[in-house]
């Protein structure tokens, strides 16, 4: 029994409680760190190399505190002006060879994670493109947008911070044996102060994190603000309404700047805490150090020495609370980014549908119910409709009836609840998606134009078209006339959305960009609202002959005779 049939018998029923149980989804694997490995694994190879090339960095840090232990005990307390010559060229010779492999390691390191940053990037763009259009109706476009953006903070922590981290903790071990052959007693000292660092940067790290989540709330709520508000500008200025939508971005943004505030106050205190932890570190050092030179178990070249490599440890731990902030960032652009990452993809289940071949036209809806909510009220219930190729279809209704809703279950914008939509006999839900609407023309009411010239925006679905082809398809569409009396023709800029252009002249854009995909079914949404009566007869009596052959709808056309 069909979902809409059992659920109009129930209705009728005396029964009190109905529980349906929905099939199980395949597990997908969900998105975290190891997303992105495969995108760092391509480019291991020049990984590998910064990382030597960073291998040899560090080693000749190390020989700069070794030189001057050499300079003090050997040269000043010795009096070896000839030692100082050669220590000097020794260390123009090492600073030179510093530089040039830290200026090869940074090329390196920067091209690779361009490379890197382009990669994620299109994966995530590819991803958000293609979720079902009921996810962009939930979220709001600047939402979305930062969300986007947090892809660039994940990509710096992974290319940058966790490989510092990497290194840092390779070449501490290296240093703490050095500071070992120096001194056991002074390494003891030096590295007491860790367990200290550790237990600040543990306590602090819950606060920051609930700081930071709040923190990105505040600003997806600014910027979906502000992203409406621009997007409907016209609007805000014909309805004189600009100062409450400033002092209702006031008000967010200050939200926003409080919440910022409240993170960097104790990000700083956190800190202070580590630099004064560090600190204290060195004082100890030098303080026992002193100790040890004065009872001569230990020079007073190597006890400089041995500060210097004790920085190279402790300055890492210093940066800790820097570093688990960065973490706990980058945790959160993470979980931020699931949300788009983790919905499934509209064509999630076409993975064993077969491609739509070329079409004829002929659609059949069989007893077709849908809602948008699971417990929301039917918008179609029980709708029975066929159409042969060659049919042109009026359907008209009040508004909310349906009429837009029953053309998006043919194109699989949305998913009938049950029933069944047929195509040339086969079942749309049965076919890949995306063959299905290479085949399925629609221009909405308000369908978008991108910002570019007229060319561009006619022959987007087709960039291969000939002229003849995209000259073809603005004249069906009656825009050819108006495009040539244009300063520059089809060259002509619009600007973004199509702003220089009149309502009727995007229409009419529109509808030749999808005349030129050449569609097999033709779905007119409103697409002549704006046009006067006169061009509009012109558009449908084109159309009427392009399209003589297949499908068409028109909803809801009122003007028509």
């Amino acid at each position: 029994m069909a979902l809409g049939d059992l659920l109009e018998e129930w209705e009728d029923s005396e029964q009190e409680v109905l529980l349906l149980y929905p099939p199980r989804e395949n597990s997908q694997e969900k998105f975290d760190l190891r997303w992105f490995l495969p995108s760092v694994i391509r480019y291991r190879r020049v990984l590998i190399e910064v990382l030597v090339a960073s291998f040899v960095v560090q080693l000749f840090a190390l020989v700069n505190p070794l030189m001057i232990q050499v300079i003090i005990d050997k040269v000043i307390i010795q009096n070896s002006p000839s030692t100082l010559q050669v220590l000097g060229i020794l260390l123009l010779i090492v600073a030179i060879f510093e530089s040039l492999i830290s200026t090869l390691r940074t090329y390196l390191f920067t091209d690779t994670t361009n490379r890197i940053d382009m990669s994620l990037g299109s994966e995530i763009i590819d991803h958000l493109l293609r979720l079902p259009l009921s996810y962009f109706e939930k979220q709001p476009v600047g939402e979305i947008a930062t969300r986007i953006n947090e892809l660039e903070r994940v990509r710096r922590f992974l290319t940058g911070t966790a490989l510092t981290v990497v290194l840092d903790a390779v070449f501490s071990v290296v240093y703490l044996v050095v500071m070992v052959v120096y001194s056991p007693l002074l390494t003891l000292v030096s590295v007491s102060i860790i367990p200290l660092f550790i237990g600040l940067t543990l306590l602090v790290a819950p606060i920051i994190r609930q700081q930071l989540r709040l923190k990105a709330k505040r600003h997806a709520e600014t910027q979906s603000h502000l992203v409406s508000v621009l997007s409907g500008v016209q609007t805000v200025k014909a309805q004189n309404i600009e100062n409450p939508l400033r002092e209702e971005w006031q008000d967010r943004y200050a939200r926003y700047v409080t919440t910022g505030f409240r993170t960097i106050i104790m990000s700083n205190l956190a800190n202070a805490g580590s630099k004064f932890l560090n600190k204290v570190s060195g004082l100890l050092v030098i303080w026992v150090g002193a100790y040890l030179v004065l009872q001569g178990e230990l020079t007073l070249g190597a006890l400089i020495a041995f500060r210097i490599v004790a920085g190279y440890v402790t300055s890492p731990i210093l940066r800790l609370s820097q570093l688990w902030q960065n973490f706990q960032e980058t945790a959160l652009s993470l979980e931020r980014l699931a949300d788009i990452a983790d919905t499934p993809q509209e064509s999630e289940g076409d993975r064993k549908n077969i491609p739509m071949p070329l079409i004829q036209g002929s659609v059949e809806y069989q007893s077709v119910y849908f809602r948008f909510k699971s417990y929301g009220t039917w918008q179609l219930r029980n709708i029975n409709l066929e159409l042969i190729p060659g049919t042109f279809v009026a359907i008209v209704g009040s508004s909310g009836a349906g009429k837009s809703t029953l053309t998006k279950l043919l194109c699989r914008l949305y998913e009938p609840e049950s029933g069944s939509i047929l195509v040339d006999d086969y079942d749309i839900n049965k076919v890949e998606i995306y063959s299905l609407r290479r085949q399925i023309g629609m221009v909405l009411q308000d369908s978008l134009l991108f910002e570019g010239t007229i060319w561009d925006n006619i022959a987007l679905a087709n960039p291969e078209a000939s002229a003849e082809a995209v000259i073809e398809a603005a004249t069906i569409a009656e825009a050819h006339e108006f495009i040539m009396n244009l300063p520059n023709g089809y060259d002509t800029k619009i600007g973004e959305r199509g702003g220089s252009l009149s309502g009727g002249q995007r229409q009419r854009i529109a509808i030749a960009r999808t005349v030129l995909s050449k569609p097999r079914i033709l779905v007119l949404d409103e697409a002549t609202s704006a046009l006067d009566y006169e061009t509009e007869r012109k558009v449908f009596t084109n159309l009427t002959r392009a399209f003589k052959d297949y499908t068409v709808f028109l909803l809801p056309i009122v003007s028509i005779q």
